[in-house]
């Protein structure tokens, strides 16, 4: 069980899984590859003040500007950044690795570039012989940094490191639940970032619930085709890193894709929305990216495509949305 751990990423997602590792007794060092002036802010004021402000951090949790300094003499690694930024930042950690050093990351995407899971391109740069697992499942950053009850996913083909991450980041107000279905938790938690943008575009123009949960079905339907299609296993779409995952993000104004989708439909840009929101918003690059890679295996993924449309194409939200709803009849089961 990791005692020592090391968190790449002070995002407030990275921030808030090293509050709860601390919570639980470890010792946490918090780094980045990137954000050494946030890290600096942070050794002096004892808390993220940019991500999670008046939630101080415990003794046993401190900041680290260096990368060197961060990773020595710990074998446990958690990288917690960006889809976009997760090749560059397993290059950077690489050379510094223990001969014993196991990596776990929370990012969640497709490698827009090249197409690939996360647990690809840590193939690609790490080889496989070091243990990895991945993080995912219903989760808000401020309500882990707050220590409000949370559940989760830990996926790993090495079942022992699950189990030993699972049973350490566990407490009474947190619990993880191990998986072997990288693929299947990976793809659960590139494709909801998409369809939360498709969530809030029709929230906010006023369509009611029953579409949105009629969004919400369909769109759980095309994650399940598309993770079949790359080898996941259908009843991790179920659980909680596809269909909680998804219910989470596509309902709460937490999720700051769903509030891209909101902002879009009061007919600001992108870059109006990314600028108010202050915070990447996945699903944008999201939507590009599960677009391409179902195009490419011919998947048929609708809602996902208008998304993309509205994003890259410049397509009215209302008129993706009267596009979905005049699709040609099927039965509900077709895939």
């Amino acid at each position: 069980m990791p005692k020592r751990i090391a968190v790449i990423g002070a995002g407030s997602w990275g921030t808030a899984l090293a509050l709860q590792f601390a919570r639980v007794g470890c010792e946490v060092r918090l780094g980045g590859v990137v954000e050494f002036d946030l890290l600096e802010s942070m050794v002096e004021d004892r808390e993220n003040k940019r991500y999670l402000p008046d939630i101080p951090f415990p003794s046993n949790l401190n900041a680290y500007p260096d990368l060197d300094e961060c990773l020595d003499g710990v074998r446990d690694i958690l990288v917690v950044v960006p889809s976009h930024g997760l090749r560059d930042t397993l290059e950077k950690i690489k050379p510094r690795l223990a001969q014993d050093s196991r990596i776990c990351w929370a990012t969640k995407g497709f490698e827009l570039s090249t197409g690939k899971l996360p647990h690809q391109v840590a193939a690609e740069v790490l080889g496989p012989d070091i243990p990895v697992a991945v993080l995912s499942g219903p989760t808000f950053a401020q309500e882990v940094g707050a220590g409000l009850p949370t559940a989760m996913t830990i996926a790993s083909h090495d079942h022992d490191y699950a189990r030993a991450l699972a049973e350490t980041i566990s407490s009474d107000k947190f619990r993880a639940y191990t998986s072997d279905d990288i693929i299947g938790v990976e793809v659960g938690g590139a494709v909801k970032n998409a369809l939360a943008i498709g969530a809030g575009m029709s929230d906010g123009l006023g369509f009611g619930a029953n579409t949105r949960i009629a969004l919400i079905n369909r769109g759980l339907v095309e994650l399940m085709r598309l993770g079949v299609a790359l080898g996941a296993k259908k009843e991790t779409f179920m659980g909680l890193a596809g269909m909680g995952d998804l219910v989470l993000t596509c309902t709460d104004n937490l999720s700051r894709n769903r509030r891209m989708g909101l902002a879009l439909a009061a007919g600001k840009t992108v870059e109006e929305a990314q600028e108010e929101i202050q915070q990447v918003v996945e699903g944008v690059k999201a939507a590009k990216a599960v677009h391409e890679v179902a195009e490419h295996l011919g998947i048929e993924m609708p809602i996902v495509n208008q998304v993309y449309s509205i994003i890259y194409k410049g397509v009215e939200p209302r008129d993706a949305v009267m596009a979905l709803m005049t699709r040609a009849i099927k039965a509900e089961a077709d895939h």
